[in-house]
């Protein structure tokens, strides 16, 4: 496990992914899409089931639901009420973070229970601000790639970056203001797990992570950017997290020899 100083002194130096992880963003995306197929029986068949309850999938950006199915019926498998953000378009306009925050207070009052969040990328960054705002009705929240910790250009790939303010109308700077890096890094009161990849292709991985406590965890996985709501191993910790009782929650630790090659520093 990674000290928190260490995190910290990543995080100040992240850069851009490497030219190769780039390249290898569609390749890793197809082996994870026929991973998950090969193997789907037996993950739902053996993925921990914890009390049913709403979680709702935020996609990343430049993404819709539609990126999220797969996973979405995985949850769905295991009982889960699994809920579609239904904004469409992640475009990262300040707007759909807005409506994002009105469709989880609803859905909270609707069900009557606590609500789990999961965000894929820039999903993970809004549900970690939903999360913010209404601590007392998230149960949990898994955030996949999500480059919460960014400060600037650097630390992202450029044509993902040119691309982000093209559709959200903002510089990155402006975005900053909205979620500054502070904010964006200061732990949430509540079970909070990041996973990351070191292939990422898309955000340095140092964005994604933050400073341990007892209430959150960072899961390194292989694997691509885009791809990680397809990756059964990315998989096996939601359902793992999701299993867990959010008053006695414990950090995730692989069981076998095995899961621990799937997840390196774990």
């Amino acid at each position: 496990m990674t000290s928190n100083a260490v995190i910290q002194g990543q995080a100040a130096n992240a850069s851009a992914p490497r030219m190769f992880d780039s390249l290898m963003e569609l390749p890793r995306i197809m082996q994870e899409a026929t991973r998950l197929s090969m193997s789907w029986l037996p993950l739902v068949s053996s993925a921990p089931r914890g009390e049913p309850h709403p979680v709702m999938v935020l996609p990343g950006f430049s993404a819709g639901d539609e990126s999220t199915l797969m996973l979405r019926r995985f949850l769905t498998q295991l009982n889960y009420k699994a809920l579609p953000w239904l904004q469409g378009t992640n475009t990262g306009r300040p707007e759909l973070l807005d409506g994002a925050m009105r469709r989880f207070f609803r859905m909270h009052h609707a069900f009557g229970s606590k609500v789990s969040l999961i965000g894929q990328s820039l999903g993970g960054v809004f549900a970690r601000e939903i999360a913010r705002q209404f601590p007392d009705a998230v149960r949990c929240v898994v955030t996949l790639g999500s480059p919460y910790g960014a400060s600037g250009k650097e630390s992202t790939n450029r044509m993902v970056m040119e691309l982000f303010e093209r559709m959200s109308g903002m510089t990155v700077d402006e975005m900053r203001a909205l979620m500054p890096e502070e904010r964006g890094r200061e732990g949430l009161p509540i079970p909070t797990t990041s996973i990351y990849s070191k292939q990422d292709g898309v955000v340095g991985w140092q964005t994604c992570i933050e400073p341990e406590t007892d209430l959150s965890e960072n899961i390194r996985v292989l694997g691509s950017h885009s791809g990680m709501a397809m990756n059964p191993d990315v998989l096996r910790v939601i359902a793992d997290r999701l299993a867990q009782d959010p008053e006695n929650w414990q950090k995730f630790s692989p069981r076998h020899w095995c899961e621990r090659l799937a997840y390196p520093d774990n």
